[in-house]
């Protein structure tokens, strides 16, 4: 019990530190799922109807890829498929985060040594780090469950356990990937992919199948997910799987951090060479994020593909559905149901890239905190040139994974190739403003710059859940998206993207003048 003195304290400072995090991730996939029931029946409020996108689910392969099996026409079935495997994406990325940012990052950055140094046992920050991400996800499992009761208790509780069971799949996986790396930002890499992975062999195997049985979606925990079938007759066995997923992880994880030195890997980083490379503090930014960057613009090149694939069919899939064809034009426009579902389609892809705007932006006070920006600063670099060089990759890449968003898109429907592309890059001005308001953050008020994240949560939640409970204007407009024009379809107004921009340049001058007054943190 030696090894897990100490754990008690830093669990609770690890929920202190996570205390604006931890609730707006959980608050935005409990929100998520919550808002599904209603919507869907709305959308699908007869047996006829249900049964025709039965139909449509089991005869769209491309459709199964993106969403995953229906296996019951009930309302809580429905909302099981329609979300499941996104609130499951979203479980395992918080859990990835916490568990990282709670090992490697404390050991990173110097802070587990004097934490060590205390009377804490050998393995009380991973398990504090374990115990963080548990909480995390007991609390949305609860949430859910209670939530969906009215849909069926016994339903609710699987789905509950099913979303909390593979963020803790995700949850150890990433305390065993902090053992064997030497960079916090490797190991949530590394995670990232496989949850990634995971996704794809499960779309490749929903995609062969109408009833989630091929082995690759066996192979995937979102797969486990879909199969557990909340309810739809549901397979508690299921739940084994994840049991002894995390067991065998945790084992791992705990046997690795046993037998290692504190800071450590059991694969080291490489040595760069002994003449740098490295000619600018801008070079040195591209050198940090662009691993980020690209595998940003490789997923949203494929998700574009996905969804432009999808659009030929889409108007077989909605039919004579009024509702959903009002959805639709809410978040797309009224400019005719193919046009409006691309520009729902390049509207929450826009969404999205609002968090990587985000997470780039936020690297400067990665590189700050940790005391990497501190060897930079001390040779002939200003701050502005320094914080420069990293917003470029920022509001850049962000340019760069709508254009390549665009690309996919007209990749896989084939027509409106200029009308997509333009519709993409409008969507730049939007996201721009989420990245100058994290700026802002950042100069301004540096402990409160991981609050950009709940702005990009929010407005994400707006974005997805708005439109579909028909939600005032007055709660659309709090997003900037809400102001952009309609595209493709729809007419394109200038002055909204102008506003935008001119919004976005004041709120990064406004960061940077902060930056340039105040102290660097120690």
């Amino acid at each position: 019990m030696t090894s897990l003195a100490g754990t008690g304290v830093l669990l609770r400072f690890s929920l202190r530190r996570d205390r604006l995090m931890l609730p707006v991730w959980v608050a935005v996939n409990t929100l998520m799922v919550l808002s599904m029931p209603n919507t869907l029946k709305g959308l699908y409020g007869t047996d006829a109807e249900r049964a025709d996108l039965i139909h449509q689910v089991e005869t769209n392969a491309s459709f199964r890829a993106l969403i995953g099996p229906v296996f019951d026409t009930d309302l809580g079935a429905l909302t099981a498929w329609r979300v499941g495997v996104y609130a499951g994406l979203v479980a395992a990325a918080m859990s990835l985060l916490i568990v990282v940012r709670h090992t490697r990052d404390e050991e990173e950055s110097g802070r587990q040594e004097l934490v060590a140094s205390g009377m804490v046992g050998r393995r009380a920050s991973l398990t504090a780090a374990l115990l963080a991400a548990g909480v995390a996800n007991a609390v949305l499992a609860l949430l859910v469950t209670a939530g969906l009761a009215g849909q069926g208790a016994v339903g609710a509780l699987a789905l509950g356990l099913g979303l909390a069971a593979v963020g803790m799949v995700f949850a150890t996986m990433a305390a065993v990937v902090a053992q064997l790396t030497e960079s916090a930002r490797l190991a949530r890499g590394l995670t990232s992919a496989v949850l990634g992975a995971a996704f794809v062999l499960r779309a490749a195997g929903d995609s062969a199948t109408d009833d989630g049985s091929s082995v690759l979606t066996w192979l995937s925990p979102l797969g486990w997910l879909e199969n557990l079938r909340p309810y739809a007759d549901e397979r508690w066995w299921v739940l084994l799987l994840f049991a002894v997923a995390v067991a065998v992880q945790a084992g791992v994880a705990y046997e690795l951090t046993a037998r290692r030195d504190l800071g450590m890997s059991f694969f080291p980083t490489r040595p760069g060479p002994a003449v740098g490379g490295l000619g600018s503090a801008g070079a040195l930014a591209w050198r940090l994020q662009r691993a980020s960057v690209l595998g940003w613009s490789l997923a949203f090149f494929v998700v574009g593909v996905v969804y432009g694939g999808l659009t030929d069919g889409v108007a077989d899939l909605v039919g004579d559905n009024e509702n959903a064809r009002e959805i639709f034009e809410r978040m797309g426009g009224q400019s005719g149901l193919t046009d409006a579902f691309l520009a729902s389609m390049v509207g929450m892809m826009g969404l999205i890239a609002a968090l990587s705007v985000v997470g780039s932006v936020l690297r400067l006070h990665g590189e700050e905190t940790s005391g990497r920006a501190e060897p930079v600063l001390a040779g002939p670099v200003g701050r502005l040139r320094w914080a420069a060089g990293h917003l470029l990759v920022a509001f850049g890449g962000a340019v760069l994974i709508m254009l390549v968003t665009g690309l996919g898109f007209a990749v896989g429907y084939g027509k409106e190739v200029g009308a997509i592309l333009g519709a993409c890059l409008v969507q730049v001005a939007a996201v721009w403003v989420i990245g100058g308001l994290a700026v802002a953050l950042y100069g301004l008020l540096p402990r409160a710059a991981p609050a950009a994240w709940g702005v990009a949560g929010a407005v994400l939640l707006i974005g997805w859940v708005g439109p579909a409970l028909d939600a005032p204007q007055a709660v659309l407009d709090v997003s900037p998206f809400g102001h952009l024009p309609k595209l493709p379809g729809g007419e394109m107004s200038w002055t909204p993207v102008t506003a935008l921009l001119a919004i976005a340049v004041a709120l990064v001058a406004v960061g940077l003048a902060g930056l340039r007054r105040r102290d660097m943190t120690s």
